[in-house]
């Protein structure tokens, strides 16, 4: 049927049309409908455009099923372009796009830049106490005692403050910090004393003396920290502490180079001064360095760098230059045995470059250890590694060694012989790095002379809730290097029977205790003493063990047999960065909960007894595991599960510090360094 220039045309499907037009309409006897554009003619006219649609059709199951219209085009594809022609498309998308983000980043920095700029005028009239300004005298040495501070009233929220509990937190430490992090802003009064102005990341300080991290990457100002919790800080140090009256001496030079004494009154005292290294008894330790804080590091990186540039002179004679050239470790623990492994990569890998390469033959390394192996803390498979990666690098391991003596220009020590005889030894000496042990500070020992139970030598002894023994109950805490926890179980045998004689109604010492008493008096051992848990798993093989004349009880003797037996497996805590911080975060913690209950008790008026123990747990140490770097490798040892390797590991210990570092700019510093190191070396300058 033809209409104008249109032509209905009613013809059978094309079978072949099929794949391509699958959706086309059709009518019941299978045709399609077509609207072809022609030339007028009747035969053999090609479409220039072929559109199908689909008519509503009536379908005998679904009336209501309409089908839309689908426009399909006959013209041929586009022709397709080379892989080269897309290549340089799609890279020159990807360039425009990555300088438009970038420029943009860049713009948007230098805009936040603009913002941090500030023309106005900051500071404003601020109330300031008189008491801040005049404080009163007090105290045995009759003293200023600074009950107001001057920053007391810098904002609404600090005025409240004052009249909080007093908490004073002594040094800036892993302790410390990990308190401040935990701590409600709204609970205490809190006020910071440290000596220096910094919180030091410690397991990177070896990185340091050689140039692979920069001395800022590892600190954080303690201010911005202790912001956060609306505290203060003082840079001074704790010279002594009047338990009585819970003042706390403190001393700081002032403007004129005067040393000035007040007072610091408090509520509770957490001591978190750390400890100094301990000398052993050994002569000359005046020509040795130690690396405890960021100005060791200094230190120790100039005199390398020095005796370097020494050896280059031509005055220099070759006994010399070998001396300038021998470092010598004293110490084979984690931070000795790190430093040795930093100080071979610096020249192993960066002295080549700039320096003669007659010092890089003639520079030897000593690890001189008083063990059996280094690392002996570790498992001893990661202590062998560690020996045979020193001796592949050619850092020479003295074992079974002790300093005897430290000269400016050699150290004498003995060693065992085959035989165990003791052989006196030497080594010519440039560089000595004394790291063996800790030892109390001058505040610790004060305070331990005011006690009678603090008997320890190395270190303040608290009970297991972190309190100091022999200080009043509540007031005093000690957590971190400067302290170790108490673990006397069978000292507090007569207080575990005493308490179920009293349930009980008889003697403590007359007591028969059967199976069932023995459980209850094991969860009390377990509660007061966290850290003996491990050792009371199987309590039926432990009563069996010590009921030696089967009598299905024990008695005193029996009893306070087996406490002693625990009393021995269990070791000090590991002075460690790891064991302060979780210190820290269980203070922190504790004294939120304190805060929560002091209400409550006030209105009951309770405010004696064992508060610590009513309201919190007592303190349980989670070794999470040790690592150490032992020179382009490092080693592992978490939970008994250790392992070692080359440069996969070494990211792996990276990542983990990476990830422990205290805020998210030292992060950026640390990834900075170590890319700076890789694209151009360590900095060879001191100063």
């Amino acid at each position: 049927m033809r209409i104008g220039a249109l032509q209905i045309v009613k013809a059978p499907v094309n079978r072949s049309l099929q794949p391509i037009l699958p959706q086309w309409p059709r009518n019941i006897s299978g045709h399609i409908r077509l609207r072809l554009h022609t030339c007028g003619s009747s035969h053999n006219c090609r479409p220039s455009t072929t559109t199908a649609w689909r008519r509503p059709l009536q379908s005998a199951s679904n009336p209501a099923k309409r089908r839309l219209l689908r426009p399909i085009s006959t013209k041929p594809l586009p022709h397709r372009r080379g892989p080269v022609f897309r290549f340089l498309y799609r890279s020159l998308a990807y360039t425009g796009g990555f300088i438009v983000v970038v420029g943009g980043l860049v713009v948007g920095f230098f805009v936040y830049d603009a913002s941090t700029y500030r023309e106005d005028l900051s500071y404003t009239d601020i109330p300031v106490s008189t008491e801040a300004l005049y404080p009163r005298r007090g105290g045995p040495k009759n003293l200023p005692i600074a009950d107001t501070l001057v920053s007391d009233d810098d904002c609404p929220e600090n005025t409240r403050a004052k009249t909080k509990p007093k908490l004073v937190v002594l040094g800036s430490g892993w302790g410390s910090v990990a308190l401040l992090k935990q701590l409600n802003p709204e609970d205490y009064h809190i006020t910071v004393v440290s000596p220096v102005n910094y919180f030091l990341f410690t397991p990177m300080l070896p990185s340091a003396t050689v140039g692979t991290l920069e001395l800022r990457s590892l600190v954080e100002p303690i201010r911005r920290i202790v912001q956060r919790v609306r505290g203060h800080f003082l840079r001074a140090e704790a010279v002594d502490v009047v338990l009585s009256e819970r003042l706390l001496e403190v001393a700081q030079v002032d403007a004129s180079g005067e040393e000035r004494h007040f007072y610091l009154p408090y509520d509770k005292l957490v001591i978190g001064v750390g400890s100094t290294t301990n000398p052993h008894g050994v002569k000359g330790l005046e020509n040795c360095h130690f690396l405890k804080t960021i100005e060791d590091a200094g230190k120790i990186r100039n005199k390398i760098l020095q005796n370097l540039e020494h050896a280059c002179l031509p005055t220099t004679t070759d006994d010399e230059r070998r001396r300038l050239l021998s470092f010598v470790v004293s110490g084979g623990g984690p931070t000795g045995v790190e430093f040795a492994a930093e100080l071979f990569d610096l020249l192993n890998e960066d002295l080549g470059r700039s320096f003669p390469k007659i010092l890089r033959n003639e520079v030897s390394v000593h690890v001189i250890q008083s063990r059996g192996h280094i690392l002996n803390t570790y498992d001893e498979a990661l202590s062998k590694f560690a020996e045979e990666r020193f001796a592949h690098d050619q850092v020479e391991v003295l074992t079974n060694s002790r300093v005897k003596e430290v000269r400016p220009d050699k150290i004498l020590f003995t060693q065992k012989g085959e035989n165990g005889e003791t052989i006196t030894k030497e080594l010519p000496l440039g560089f000595c790095l004394w790291s063996t042990g800790v030892a109390q500070t001058d505040f610790c020992k004060r305070i331990a002379e005011k006690l009678e139970v603090q008997t320890n030598r190395h270190a303040l002894e608290t009970d297991t809730h972190l309190r100091l023994n022999g200080a009043p109950l509540g007031s005093v805490y000690a957590i971190g290097d400067c302290s170790t926890v108490q673990n006397n179980v069978a000292d507090h045998l007569v207080t575990f029977l005493r308490t179920l004689a009293v349930e009980k109604g008889k003697d403590p010492e007359k007591m028969q205790i059967t199976f069932a008493e023995w459980r209850q008096v094991a969860q009390r051992v377990k509660k007061r003493f966290p850290q003996a848990s491990d050792h009371l798993r199987r309590l039926d093989k432990l009563f069996e063990q010590y009921d030696k004349d089967r009598s299905g009880t024990l008695d005193f003797g029996e009893l306070h047999e087996l406490l002693i037996q625990i009393d021995s497996k269990l070791t000090s805590l590991p002075a460690t960065a790891q064991r302060a911080h979780q210190q820290g975060q269980y203070l922190g913690r504790k004294f939120s909960k304190l805060a929560q209950a002091a209400p409550g008790m006030a209105a009951n008026e309770v405010d004696y007894g064992d508060l610590d123990d009513a309201v919190y747990k007592a303190f349980e140490y989670h070794h999470l595991g040790s690592l150490a770097y032992i020179g382009n490798s490092a080693v592992f040892d978490f939970g008994g599960l250790s392992f070692s390797g080359g440069l996969l590991a070494v990211y792996l210990w990276r990542s983990v510090y990476f990830a422990q570092s205290v805020s998210f700019r030292t992060r950026v510093l640390l990834a900075m360094d170590w890319s700076k190191r890789a694209m151009f070396g360590r900095d060879l300058m001191n100063y």
